[in-house]
């Protein structure tokens, strides 16, 4: 019997990329693993016509929030829509690959880890079109994260996570935001879950093109590190 991989897509005002996004996933195959694909995106009250473009994918659920929530609350109300044994978050900029679920999957059922992050920044430095604050934010996170829970993750900030659904659903996540991450992060290290890093392909996008998170994120994300340090 197959197993069941859940991708969960936050979503707000991606007009432009969600389609070619669902069309990315689509074309991967994870049958030579053994994986089948649940695809869940929740359109976090979008102004534009989001959710039009993934109602054109019969196979995916789109579930629609009745305001503007947050990132962290449209992926917690995708959780709870998710069947699959195997879940996966997925930003829904385009700035990330689907084609890099195989290694991730791969890696995650070799026993690698318990839990598999999708890292922008093993074995390279900053992108060509990423901006300098972008990166040392990130980057600045790692070294939050490392004072705060002891343990040094290259890119705990990624937009790509794998988890067995088991795992991820036995936390009681709190967070709204794109805050949701760190809270995720400490509480699964907190637990001594062991976090294994897969290198994944990266094309960042600038604020003018709809890049969202800001400096008030980089603090809001210290403080969650040292709020859930311990779980």
């Amino acid at each position: 019997m197959a197993r069941l991989l859940s991708i969960v897509i936050p979503a707000y005002n991606e007009e432009p990329f969600i389609g070619t996004l669902l069309e990315q996933i689509r074309a991967v195959d994870l049958a030579p693993l053994g994986v089948a694909k649940q695809v869940i995106v929740v359109d976090d009250h979008s102004t534009d016509r989001t959710s039009e473009v993934v109602r054109e994918f019969s196979e995916v659920t789109l579930h629609r929030l009745g305001h503007n929530s947050g990132k962290g609350r449209a992926v917690r109300a995708g959780l709870e829509l998710a069947t699959g044994d195997l879940l996966i978050i997925q930003d829904a900029d385009l700035e990330y690959d689907p084609r890099d679920y195989l290694p991730m999957v791969q890696a995650l059922l070799e026993g690698k880890g318990d839990i598999v992050y999708g890292s922008r920044y093993l074995n390279r430095g900053r992108y060509d079109k990423q901006s300098l604050p972008a990166y040392l934010g990130g980057r600045s996170l790692s070294l939050a994260a490392l004072v705060f829970t002891g343990r040094y993750l290259t890119d705990t900030v990624t937009a790509l996570k794998l988890f067995p659904r088991e795992a991820l659903m036995s936390l009681r996540l709190t967070t709204s935001g794109f805050e949701l991450d760190h809270e995720i992060t400490a509480k699964m290290l907190a637990l001594g879950k062991r976090i294994v890093e897969v290198p994944v392909r990266y094309y960042p996008r600038s604020r003018e093109e709809g890049k969202k998170i800001g400096l008030r994120d980089w603090f809001v994300g210290v403080r969650t590190f040292y709020r859930f340090r311990r779980g």
